[in-house]
């Protein structure tokens, strides 16, 4: 939805008011708009809540965390004014990212009234303009030390290994950043606990959990399947229809182009309406994001252009995030995860995009996301040694055949004889001994701190532990 303008006539009542601090005074771990509404004597249009809780804000009355959908609210106290204040400095976030000259300006630029800024459409020349490895959006000196720093010191290797090798770390962290960036509020702790184990954060909405989930999905989708994602319609359409799932007001426009106008929230930017062009410029992005040699520039195009071109009816900029990591998990790079990036600085960073089609806030923003991504990841690659080569190769069969043991809740005996059947189905006459030891080994060193890597819930696991341990 556009943002607009709202202007109250009337004083809001004391009485109202109070009814609304009454009801998040009850709830000290905070409460969603949707959950206030609920809990309120009558029933408000929700504009008119928004509002008089923006007044409340304003007045340092109640303190909002997240923003959009899923702001929180609480009652102030001096410690969340005292973080409210540092919210406010790292609107700037000029001592924390080092900007370009360009960048500044389009910083400064972004950051003024929408009513300050000129109201632009998509503008399909600059697309047309950018032609694979004759145009760069990186320069070569930022392309060579991308290079230097997202290289990990191990041998060669087949595509994917290096995600594989570190996925149960970067489904939490790539999960819990993209979410983040997008307003989620639960915590680095609440998405482990989440993604490991199915534990929902309380006092959170569902959408939130819902969110994470996706990414974790999305995540496993492209470096369980790295062999075939790529740049194309298949890739990017399933990628789109993991990462929306639960999530669109329609659910059927999960992994499937625009057929709706839509607006830009804060911005003065209106993207493409007819269906016909906006399919006509997505095949033309992925076909020159196909092209692309330099897996740093093709990251950095795709996520130039897939929120430029807005797609899909919401969760573009999570698909170009995600979509970033494609040539980085295919080359054995160390992926993108955007620890540490503002929400605030990666919003302003798009919206130069947006209404200028300037590239060189967000250029900024990338580079300094990516060394410290590829220094979190460094520091994770010396903890760990190189993988098993037999683990690798049969490893979507190993995890299959555990889960298919957990979730039909199979005793001791009972699973060595279905593992002796997947072997003779599946798996290589030479292999099949060494593949029943590594199922085995797996089935006996689970616990609960480990079992969500083999996808099954914990109500299947505390189901077949029960079986087991007899």
């Amino acid at each position: 939805m556009r943002a607009r303008k709202t202007t109250m006539a009337n004083k809001v009542p004391n009485d109202a008011l109070n009814e609304l601090l009454d009801v998040v005074a009850g709830h000290p771990d905070g409460i969603a708009a949707p959950g206030i509404a609920e809990r309120l004597t009558e029933d408000i249009p929700r504009r008119t809540l928004q509002y008089r809780l923006k007044q409340l804000v304003a007045k340092g009355q109640l303190h909002m965390e997240g923003s959009g959908r899923w702001a929180r609210y609480r009652l102030a106290t001096k410690n969340s004014l005292a973080r409210t204040e540092l919210d406010g400095e790292a609107l700037d976030y000029r001592d924390l990212i080092p900007l370009s000259e360009e960048g500044k300006r389009i910083r400064d630029y972004v950051q003024k009234p929408v009513a300050a800024r000129k109201p632009v459409g998509y503008n399909q020349e600059f697309l047309n303009q950018y032609q694979p490895n004759t145009s760069f959006y990186l320069g070569d000196e930022d392309r060579e030390r991308l290079e230097r720093i997202g290289k990990p010191q191990t041998s060669t290797q087949p595509a994917g290994t290096y995600a594989k090798l570190i996925l149960n770390r970067l489904l939490i962290d790539l999960a819990w950043n993209s979410s983040r960036l997008e307003g989620n509020t639960y915590s680095l702790l609440d998405t482990k606990r989440l993604i490991e184990f199915g534990e929902e954060a309380t006092g959170r909405e569902h959408v939130e959990a819902q969110m994470i989930l996706n990414h974790k999905d999305a995540i496993e989708f492209l470096v369980g399947s790295v062999e075939e994602v790529d740049f194309n319609t298949y890739t990017l359409l399933n990628l789109h229809a993991l990462l929306s799932n639960n999530l669109l007001a329609d659910p059927v426009a999960s992994g499937r182009l625009r057929y709706i106008a839509v607006g830009i929230e804060r911005s003065a930017f209106h993207p493409l309406e007819l269906p016909q062009r906006i399919e006509e410029c997505f095949n033309q992005l992925l076909a020159k994001a196909s092209k692309i040699e330099d897996p740093f520039e093709q990251a950095f195009f795709v996520m130039v252009h897939i929120p430029y071109l807005q797609p899909f009816d919401d969760v573009n900029k999570r698909v170009s995030r995600l979509a970033a990591n494609i040539p980085l998990i295919r080359r054995n790079l160390s992926p993108l995860a955007f620890t540490d990036v503002p929400q605030r600085a990666y919003t302003d960073a798009v919206l130069g995009v947006y209404e200028l089609n300037d590239t060189a806030l967000l250029r900024d923003v990338f580079l300094w996301a990516y060394e410290r991504s590829a220094a979190q990841y460094a520091a994770v690659r010396q903890s760990l040694g190189e993988p098993d080569p037999f683990r690798l190769k049969y490893r979507t069969q190993i995890r299959d055949a555990v889960a298919q043991i957990i979730r039909s809740k199979l005793g001791r005996s009972e699973a060595a004889r279905q593992i002796e059947k997947l072997s003779a189905e599946g798996i290589a006459a030479e292999d099949r001994e060494i593949f029943a030891t590594v199922v085995e080994d797996e089935l006996l060193g689970l616990h609960e701190g480990n079992f969500a890597r083999f996808q099954v819930r914990p109500s299947e696991f505390r189901e077949w532990q029960r079986v087991w341990m007899k």
